[in-house]
């Protein structure tokens, strides 16, 4: 990718914000800027959608797989993982967005999308959690996701979060949901998506829950704003009310879920 320098030193605050930097800062907000760089590649607007076949043809130009979780690659070419902030004893899901889902812009706007649209807490939770599996892996993250939450949240909850991932493929004019470009762009313009989504989608049609993973869909992909101010904070009482927090801490209560919760709190574990 070229890097337009200017854009890089705006990207800093200017000039004198540039100087005032330290080098490893530096090559952190490169990472950052190259990061930016590549999503916005990703949501372009260019009429040209790539094939299935073409998408394919691009796995072995880049140097991660596209479905490996955030923690466990850099993405941006030639960059390096960073150190991990150790994890307290008796980790809280607090502690897992602040540690490792961070920056989590996406979820929490999604959240805070949903919660002005007066939608259900249990749909709100949801939507905070959907896609904090992807720093552990993004292929189905949504089933990932849903598995690691299982124990621990309602039982719509769960299933919304689960199902938002199948629901994501197929349009939904009553719900205002359109089939993502971005996903034409991704998969590739022919793409037919997997067996077990059209069969999740399938049952999904008719379950009198179907409305709750397509809330999640409709408050997940409409939540891409850079400019948005978001916190943890205005959901506290809703997680408070809803997650059963263990007092062992998250990977510690032998739960059938806690190796994931200790993995995406040490990924560096090397067995």
């Amino acid at each position: 990718m070229e890097i337009k320098r200017d854009d890089l030193i705006a990207s800093l605050g200017g000039e004198e914000a540039a100087a005032r930097l330290d080098s490893e800062s530096k090559a952190d907000a490169l990472e950052d800027f190259l990061s930016s760089e590549l999503d916005k590649a990703l949501t372009s607007k260019d009429p040209h959608f790539p094939t299935a076949a073409e998408v394919e043809q691009k796995i072995p130009t880049r140097h991660f797989r596209m479905g490996v979780g955030n923690l466990f690659v850099a993405q941006a070419p030639g960059a390096k993982v960073k150190m991990l902030p150790p994890m307290p004893d008796k980790p809280t899901l607090y502690d897992f967005f602040a540690l490792r889902f961070g920056p989590a812009n996406h979820v929490l706007q999604s959240a805070a999308l949903a919660m002005k649209n007066g939608l259900p807490e249990e749909i709100i939770l949801a939507c905070l959690l959907h896609d904090t599996a992807q720093a552990l892996l993004k292929t189905d993250h949504g089933y990932w996701a849903a598995q690691m939450y299982t124990p621990y949240v309602p039982e719509k909850t769960a299933f919304a979060i689960k199902y938002h991932q199948a629901l994501r493929f197929f349009a939904d004019p009553a719900y205002g949901y359109e089939y993502p470009d971005l996903y034409r762009r991704l998969f590739g313009e022919d793409y037919v998506p997997l067996p077990h989504i059209r069969a999740d989608y399938e049952m999904l049609r008719n379950h009198p829950w179907y409305e709750a993973p397509r809330l999640v869909t409709v408050n997940d992909y409409y939540s891409f704003d850079p400019n948005a101010k978001v916190s943890i904070d205005p959901f506290r009482e809703i997680i408070g009310r809803h997650f059963q927090q263990p007092k062992e801490g998250l990977g510690n209560d032998n739960s059938p879920v806690a190796h994931m919760w200790r993995t995406i709190a040490r990924p560096d574990m090397a067995l």
